[in-house]
Formats: structure tokens, C-alpha cells, sequence
């Protein structure tokens, strides 16, 4: 009689007949759990490299741009409220200004503009580093980096809308400054990101010099696709005008701040939507 190869095994075909290797017994499980597993596994590596990937700066521009209407929104909208920006810290540095020649209790909009004009520094040295040491561009940072100002603009929005209704004059409560420091403090992460993105001119907060740049342009003229520049420049200000006039909408109806402050977070909210999906920076080969 022939010696057995192998000890409690069948060979041949009938190996399979004993289930060790029959795709509809134990093996078979055992390798559709591994097979799960490793999509699983593969699922989360494309996770990871999806938002640990450096988002592309071609085109960011059209964010910044964008941002530039929230920034018009807001503006437009405290102002007429509150009596003091929350973006545009060269108002308020001139509202301050006025306020030390001639302080009054009667007039509290001075105080109002050193608190958008404090909030807004911190909140650049706070974005600026947070952008610096995690990562500049990585898509994870510049998404938490909008879901931060989002959650700040949701706050003051929630304060806004349950709080006492608020005025340009009067004492300056905590109804008023908190939400103008968190909207200011958000402010800056808009402007700190044209650096982010290598588009210092866009800052998202400031039309003065980009009029200067806009019409002592020596290519002012060109046709369209010659000054990209230029078209950056001017679309920036219309941006801001279109915000401007749907701030002053909002302040006018019967919603009036709350309600420039929630559209301001639903326009955001499409901002953290476009860097999640945004297009990533091609991998160098090394």
C-alpha cells in the first residue's frame, strides 16, 4: 500500500469536498471578513490621504472672491445694527479714533469698533499660526480652520436671534460684543487664507488698496482674458457690493440681523463644502 502524503487530509478534489478550501464554508467566510476588512482598510487609507492632502491653489481665487460677499453681508448689516464693522477694521480704527476725541456715554460706537478692531487681531494671530503649525494648506486644516468660524458666526447668530433686540446707541451689553468679537475673531481667518493660498491681494476684508491697484493698472483696458488681475480686482468689488446690498435686505425686512447673520453661516457652510471637495496638489515624484 502507498504511503499518505499528508495525515488526516484528502487529496485531489476531495480536498475541496472536505470544506478546507470550498468558497461556500468557513474558508470562504474567512476570506469574504478579509476582503471586507481590507475595503475597510483601504476605505480609511483613501480617507486619510484625501484630507491630509494639500489643497491645489489654482482657483482659489473664486473662494476668496466668493468670501468677499459674506464679507459685504456682514458689514452692510452691523453697521446699520450695530453702528461699527466687523470686517473692515480701517472703519473701525476711525470710529475709535472719533470716539477717544470725544467720548460719551451717549455714544458707544467707539467701543464697539476697539472691539471688532481687538477681535480681529487676535483672531489673525490665532488663524495664522493654527494654518502655520498644522499645516498650511492641508485639506483638514482649511476645512476645521471654516468649521471654527462657522461655529463662532453660529453663536453669535444664536445670540442675535434669542438675545434683546440691540441698537447702534445705548450701552454696549454682552448681546453686543461677544457676538461683534466672535464675527470679527472669524473675520480674520478669511483674510489670513488669501496668504494661505499665495492670494495676498484677496484678502477677503479690504477694497481700499485693491482700487488703487485696480484703476493704476496699466492694463486696465486689456481684453478679458489678458488681466486676470484686473478681472480679480474688480469682481472683488462687485462681490462686496452684491453682499452689501443683501445685508441691507436682510437689515431692512422683518428678519433684520439674525437673519443677515444665518444667510452669512449657510454661505459659509458652502465654503467648508467646496475645500472638502476642493481638487488636491499633484504629489511630487521623487
Amino acid at each position: 500500500m502507498a504511503p499518505n502524503d499528508s495525515y488526516g487530509t484528502l487529496s485531489g478534489s476531495n480536498r475541496a469536498e472536505n470544506g478546507l478550501s470550498n468558497g461556500n464554508g468557513a474558508g470562504g467566510e474567512h476570506g469574504a471578513l478579509l476582503g471586507k476588512s481590507n475595503d475597510e482598510n483601504s476605505f480609511m487609507e483613501r480617507s486619510r490621504r484625501h484630507m491630509t492632502a494639500d489643497v491645489n491653489k489654482t482657483y482659489g481665487d473664486l473662494v476668496l472672491l466668493f468670501c468677499y460677499i459674506i464679507t459685504g453681508l456682514l458689514d452692510s448689516s452691523s453697521v446699520q445694527v450695530w453702528g461699527s464693522f466687523v470686517s473692515m477694521q480701517t472703519g473701525n480704527t476711525v470710529y475709535f479714533g472719533l470716539g477717544l476725541a470725544n467720548p460719551s456715554q451717549a455714544n458707544t460706537r467707539w467701543i464697539r469698533a476697539a472691539i471688532s478692531v481687538a477681535s480681529f487681531c487676535l483672531g489673525s494671530f490665532f488663524f495664522a499660526r493654527y494654518h502655520r503649525h498644522l499645516g498650511a494648506r492641508k485639506r483638514w486644516v482649511m476645512v476645521s480652520a471654516y468649521a471654527l468660524q462657522i461655529v463662532m458666526m453660529v453663536a453669535a447668530a444664536l445670540m442675535v436671534t434669542l438675545g434683546p433686540v440691540t441698537g447702534p446707541s445705548g450701552s454696549v451689553s454682552i448681546w453686543i460684543s461677544i457676538p461683534i468679537a466672535l464675527i470679527a475673531f472669524q473675520a480674520a481667518g478669511q483674510a489670513v487664507t488669501s496668504r494661505v493660498l499665495g492670494y495676498s491681494g484677496l484678502t477677503g476684508v479690504v477694497l481700499t488698496s485693491i482700487y488703487c491697484d485696480l484703476f493704476s493698472d496699466p492694463k486696465l483696458f486689456a481684453p478679458l482674458r489678458e488681466n486676470v488681475e484686473r478681472n480679480r480686482r474688480a469682481t472683488a468689488a462687485f462681490c462686496v457690493a452684491v453682499g452689501a446690498l443683501l445685508g441691507g435686505l436682510w437689515a431692512h425686512s422683518e428678519f433684520g440681523l439674525p437673519g443677515a447673520l444665518w444667510n452669512a453661516v449657510g454661505l459659509k457652510a458652502l465654503v467648508i463644502v467646496a475645500w472638502f471637495f476642493w481638487k488636491a496638489e499633484a504629489e511630487s515624484s521623487s
